[in-house]
């Protein structure tokens, strides 16, 4: 996330802020600059600003942003709770959507005659069971996942270490842009990587939740739930790439840097986002892995667990690393 300053006043403002608390100026949020602006008419504000609390500008007055254009169902306009609950889930959704695009990449909006793009549910399961997932380019999430105290209880319960709901974006989108993104000849090498993702899903489901993951899963895989099938290894490995570049670019904006602890011997503790090359994904493991460690040393003193409870042994980096091949490859091709 890049770090954005009020055109009028040049007070610090953020990705959320549809106001600047120095000066008062209105803010919107231009996804096609990725920059915030002045909004002194309004007119083009998204026509979900109330409903989504959206500070988006739209390419037209009246119309929905570039974000909200994508959801497809949400809650009815009466169930306060639900709205509430859609309104958090949109936000980090947007924050999604300027993930992919500082990357070079964009969603194309669901083409229901073709079957082709990307839509997102937004659903309430208070009365009808939801199920979060990812099906043909539509994108479903619950809306308890937006409770803290849900969250934390599923994800106690499927022993994960990290369970939010940007991170649930992050995975399901990576399911849809493997059919977007993962060409014919790259088959063989993503397959040799992963594993084959036509294998048989529900057999695998099964499998999974009846035996649990292999004892030595943390060797070749992310995640847990990555060694369930191969398809959701991708769609995992393709999030915590979305986690280390969005990160990373954040941790530029701010000028963080670490020069490891002075007890520490030669450059393995040493991080300078801001010197990063976007382009070699070896310059940015090699800065990811000492900035984590920092963040996660900071987080224990402030007596939480590690911001990022992961470790990403050779094979798993090589796995993000395909990733970031392809990504770069889509990225160059619509540039």
């Amino acid at each position: 996330m890049h770090a954005f300053s009020c055109e009028r006043c040049g007070q610090l403002i953020f990705f959320h802020n549809s106001a600047c608390l120095r000066c008062g100026a209105p803010l919107a949020f231009d996804p096609d600059a990725l920059r915030m602006v002045v909004a002194d008419d309004g007119q083009r504000r998204c026509a979900a600003s109330r409903t989504a609390a959206c500070n988006w500008l739209a390419a037209t007055p009246g119309e929905l942003c570039a974000s909200c254009r994508l959801t497809r169902t949400r809650p009815a306009d009466g169930d306060a709770a639900a709205l509430a609950a859609f309104a958090e889930a949109e936000a980090h959704k947007r924050r999604l959507l300027f993930n992919l695009r500082s990357l070079g990449l964009d969603l194309e909006p669901r083409d229901e005659a073709t079957g082709t793009g990307v839509a997102f549910d937004l659903l309430a399961s208070d009365h009808t069971p939801v199920t979060t997932g990812h099906a043909g380019g539509v994108i479903t999430l619950d809306l308890a996942e937006s409770d803290t105290v849900h969250r934390e209880q599923v994800r106690a319960r499927m022993r994960e270490p990290y369970r939010t709901v940007l991170g649930h974006f992050r995975h399901e989108i990576g399911h849809h842009l493997f059919t977007v993104l993962v060409h014919d000849d790259d088959l063989p090498e993503v397959r040799d990587r992963f594993g084959d993702e036509t294998a048989d899903y529900q057999a695998a489901l099964d499998r999974h939740y009846a035996d649990g993951p292999p004892l030595d899963w943390a060797t070749d895989h992310v995640s847990e739930y990555a060694t369930m099938h191969p398809a959701e290894d991708w769609a995992e490995t393709f999030a915590h790439y979305l986690h280390i570049r969005a990160t990373l670019e954040t941790a530029a904006a701010y000028r963080l840097r670490v020069d490891g602890p002075e007890e520490a011997v030669g450059d393995a503790y040493v991080a300078d986002p801001v010197a990063v090359d976007p382009t070699s994904f070896d310059d940015i493991s090699a800065t990811w892995l000492p900035l984590s460690f920092a963040l996660n040393a900071v987080s224990r003193s402030l007596g939480d667990g590690d911001l990022y409870p992961f470790v990403l042994p050779p094979t798993v980096l090589d796995k993000l690393a395909l990733v970031h091949r392809i990504v770069e490859r889509a990225a160059h091709a619509g540039s």
